[in-house]
């Protein structure tokens, strides 16, 4: 059988499967793969998920790994070695071999990760083994980062058309990559793991382009869940609690008509914060006016902070004038990587303020 490899975005994508060679197999459930992120592990061992961001992370002694899957859609996914990216992987079709590191050298383990790139929306995964040669190894990569955010969001959260190369270019799932995002970009500032709760064109009271002011399934529903797309599906929060919630979420609300009343949209938004108090408990909760968000909503936004007078929630506003709208927008005028790294910027001091994380003189990227 042949492997076949494509270039996507500049970088390798590997298709299909890896050739027959012996090897040895590894269950999704075992101690050496550490997973971030809303996962469940299935009664005969296999491991499932869907939202954007979800990532494994463990040491390879060896130079090859290749995981047997299946998707419900196409999936993509960054592959990390060592911290830099290895390749990119298409995720498809229904128990299927494929390959996801290759040609690694030396004897040292090298640290993996990977993340899934896009959304619940483009498919559900399912890993049913791990396949590595017969005489390498797993093992658990050693735990340094102490810190998690939790980000509730939408496209911008996502990574819708960060790697879009003008706003003119029509949207596609190559083109979407979350590890582009100020989702991930803030969270590598400081060190820490995340879980993104994001799933593009949905609101908090309604979601973009909606006849109705309020929509059936919003955020505020979406939060509950374990997969983004079963909406009968129920997250176990005592699973993790983060030290810091992020909610950027309101620009699909009043994006096109009928916009939600006033009231809808503040009863919608405390609804979501209630729900993250009580999974929760009393965790500082970061709300986020982005550029992209109707003006006229900001007074209903500090209308809900002052409404719950709690010293915990708070709010930003980022600046209209933050991002440049030809060099820092990508697909279907939505931020590229330039555009969401100065998101990042100007979120970083104020969750250093919130946290007490301190800054650094680390890169923003």
């Amino acid at each position: 059988m042949k492997k076949i490899t494509l270039f996507i975005a500049g970088c390798a994508v590997a298709l299909n499967i890896n050739a027959s060679k012996p090897q040895k197999s590894v269950s999704p459930s075992d101690p050496s793969l550490r997973y971030t992120g809303r996962v469940e592990q299935l009664a005969d061992g296999s491991t499932q998920f869907d939202w954007a961001g979800v990532y494994l992370e463990t040491r390879l002694n060896g130079s090859d790994l290749d995981i047997r899957l299946s998707d419900t859609g196409k999936s993509y996914y960054n592959v990390f070695v060592d911290g830099d990216l290895h390749k990119v992987v298409q995720s498809i079709g229904n128990d299927t071999i494929i390959n996801f590191v290759s040609g690694l050298k030396g004897s040292k383990p090298h640290s993996l990760r990977i993340q899934k790139r896009t959304e619940g929306e483009t498919g559900r995964t399912t890993l049913h083994e791990l396949l590595i040669s017969a005489k390498a190894s797993l093992a658990e990569e050693p735990r340094t980062r102490t810190r998690l955010i939790e980000i509730i969001g939408n496209s911008l959260t996502a990574g819708f058309g960060t790697e879009g190369k003008d706003r003119s270019e029509p949207w596609s799932v190559e083109t979407l990559n979350c590890d582009l995002s100020y989702s991930t970009i803030l969270p590598r500032y400081f060190d820490a793991d995340y879980s993104l709760i994001a799933h593009s064109g949905r609101g908090v009271a309604r979601n973009y382009g909606d006849s109705v002011r309020t929509s059936a399934v919003t955020m505020k529903h979406k939060f509950l869940q374990t997969y983004d797309m079963d909406t009968l599906s129920r997250w176990d929060f005592n699973r993790y609690t983060p030290d810091l919630v992020i909610i950027n979420l309101g620009s699909n609300d009043f994006s096109t008509e009928p916009h939600p009343y006033r009231s809808e949209f503040v009863g919608a938004y405390k609804e979501l914060i209630g729900e993250i108090r009580e999974a929760y408990g009393q965790k500082p909760i970061l709300c986020v006016f982005p550029p992209t968000m109707n003006a006229v909503a900001y007074p209903y936004m500090e209308e809900i902070v002052r409404d719950l007078s709690d010293p915990d929630v708070h709010l930003v506003r980022l600046p209209d004038l933050m991002m440049n709208n030809t060099t820092d927008l990508g697909s279907v005028w939505h931020p590229n990587y330039n555009g969401q790294r100065k998101m990042a910027m100007c979120l970083i001091p104020v969750v250093s303020t919130i946290t007490g994380w301190e800054i650094s003189s680390k890169p923003i990227k």
